[in-house]
């Protein structure tokens, strides 16, 4: 027999087991000690009855006009007649015998006391100087079957009591083991970047010791993450102030040369320090996402914020490919402004950057939360789709990035319990792409809604 998997299927199954076990053994030997207490007391009785028929079997033989006729007596009324007897005399003539006496039952006479053959328990007394025996027999199956009936009586409540106790155990154990299946979902809860300690005051105390080990486990995980978020950070912020001083040194070598190949080396320096300040800045963005507060105590409206990254996007691209739809109603939102602003502009600057620079980027913020960017470009691969979160990946290596900005906006997204949504084609399109999620909101979410 295969064990279940599950602590409470093993529990209930060992402790269902155990208790059958125990009680077939209680009843085996409460049987076992009953069969011998009823040997006592067929043969106490056994001999009660001898003693007390042979006197009266004496005083009729004594005052009989016939000597050595057999008698026998008649019954009163019909009945079931366990004890049988003969009394004989000292020829073994039979003077008196019962009236369901078999006597081929009875063995010839070998004193007093108790007897027993393959059939029958017999019990043998004399009087009269041994002149007038008595023998009384009861059958062995007479005390098989009463034997029979006190094991079935201690049997037979296993079929109504066994059932009961293993549902009773079964909810026991399933009750005993309700704080650890709350536990269980509490954990499972948890979000992947929540490394938090998770309540265990309500788990036993032989478990508690697990949790708090993982808990520890956690800390140290969450302690750990938060040194790398801190060393990013303070990286890319160090690095500021010395990559802007190389890009003025650049810049200022480049007009101050007249030399076309010394011009285009500060040219290309130039470029790669700003490709350097970018990456400083996403690395920046990587680590608030992760891990800053990107949920306000008071709501604010997401429109004003929206057009300030557009227009400043804008300005530093292309102006005219950036379509932003916003609704008339106020988008109130408890999320962290700064934290909108950097999730709405890596999603338009990588529209801006890998999608077709003829065609707009699409910018549209729904009434109840919904950010959608898209725009148009060659249809990506699922398998493309699926790694594009990931840091440092890109779609299209020949284009200049630094492969960090959808894996920024995932990290909000998660952080503020949505999911980026990433598609291509754009829905309704054969080509281009889309990035989604939804924003939380004062208002409900009536697409889910309107679904149900």
């Amino acid at each position: 027999m295969k064990w279940p998997a599950s602590l409470q299927g093993r529990l209930g199954l060992s402790l269902g087991l155990a208790l059958t076990v125990l009680w077939l053994l209680a009843a085996t030997v409460t049987a076992v000690i009953v069969r011998g207490e009823l040997d006592e007391v067929f043969d106490s009785a056994l001999r009660e009855t001898a003693e007390r028929i042979l006197p009266l079997a004496v005083t009729d033989i004594v005052g009989r006009e016939d000597q050595g006729v057999t008698q026998r007596l008649a019954p009163i009324r019909e009945h079931d007649e366990y004890f049988t007897y003969i009394v004989r005399d000292r020829e073994g003539r039979i003077l008196l015998q019962s009236h369901a006496a078999d006597l081929a039952v009875f063995p010839p006479y070998d004193g007093s006391g108790f007897h027993q053959t393959a059939t029958h328990r017999l019990y043998s007394d004399a009087a009269l100087q041994n002149t007038i025996r008595i023998t009384v027999a009861e059958p062995l199956s007479h005390r098989a079957s009463v034997a029979r009936e006190i094991q079935m009586g201690l049997g037979l409540p296993l079929l109504i009591v066994l059932p009961v106790a293993l549902a009773a155990i079964f909810l026991a154990v399933r009750f005993s083991l309700d704080p650890l299946r709350r536990y269980r979902e509490r954990l499972g809860a948890r979000g992947a970047r929540d490394l938090s300690e998770v309540p265990a005051d309500d788990l036993p105390t032989e478990i508690a010791p697990l949790a708090g080990t993982l808990n520890g486990l956690l800390n140290r995980l969450h302690e750990a993450f938060e040194a790398e978020r801190s060393f990013a950070a303070n990286a890319a912020h160090e690095l500021r102030t010395p990559l802007a001083g190389a890009i003025a040194q650049a810049q200022r070598l480049r007009t101050e040369t007249h030399e076309p190949a010394t011009e285009a080396r500060a040219t290309e320096i130039e470029a790669t320090l700003k490709r350097l300040t970018r990456l400083s800045e996403r690395l920046m963005q990587l680590a608030r996402a992760e891990g800053g507060r990107l949920r306000m105590d008071r709501s604010a409206d997401l429109r004003a914020v929206a057009r300030l990254v557009v227009d400043d996007v804008g300005r530093a691209s292309a102006k005219d490919r950036i379509a932003l739809n916003l609704p008339d109603a106020a988008i109130m939102s408890d999320m962290d402004p700064d934290a909108f602003a950097i999730l709405c502009r890596n999603l338009i600057e990588n529209a801006l950057r890998h999608g077709d620079e003829r065609a707009p980027v699409d910018v549209t913020v729904t009434g109840d939360g919904h950010l959608i960017v898209a725009n148009d470009g060659p249809v990506l691969p699922r398998e493309t789709l699926k790694r594009l979160t990931a840091r440092f990946e890109r779609a299209n290596t020949s284009t200049d990035g630094s492969g960090l900005g959808l894996a920024i906006v995932s990290a909000i997204a998660d952080r503020i319990g949505s999911r980026l949504i990433l598609e291509s084609p754009r829905p309704g399109f054969s080509s281009g792409f889309q990035a989604s999620l939804r924003l939380p909101t004062d208002v409900p979410d009536l697409r889910v809604n309107s679904d149900a």
